[in-house]
């Protein structure tokens, strides 16, 4: 590489150009060790990769709308709305305790009374 390339470009800008000397470079980058045959094979690997996603930058995707989401979004819920409520007597019945109307729970902490 000159001095003006960078890693991972080369002169041409063609898409899967990674050379060993790329991966030595990000490996360092991530202070990764790697063996040689490491460097080689995630050399081919990554040569891989990229190529896939050169092939999927050039699809023609300008019929296509942007989406957040592949798959419709529908609200699976319910509508809201009002439903008669429980008796506050019947259900004050059946708390453990009860102080002024309300249920009673124990204090939290050191709260003041």
């Amino acid at each position: 590489m000159s001095g003006t390339e960078e890693p991972g470009h080369s002169v041409s800008g063609a898409p899967g150009q990674l050379s060993r000397s790329d991966v030595i470079h990000v490996a360092n980058l991530a202070r990764l060790a790697l063996s040689e045959d490491e460097v080689d094979m995630f050399t081919a690997q990554l040569r891989t990769v990229l190529a896939h996603a050169a092939d999927v930058a050039a699809l023609d995707l300008s019929h296509l709308h942007p989406m957040a989401h592949p798959l419709p979004v529908e609200n699976v819920l319910r509508p809201d709305e009002p439903q008669p409520c429980l008796d506050r007597a019947e259900v004050l019945a059946a708390a453990p305790a009860v102080e002024d109307d309300r249920f009673r729970v124990p204090r939290i902490g050191s709260e003041p009374a």
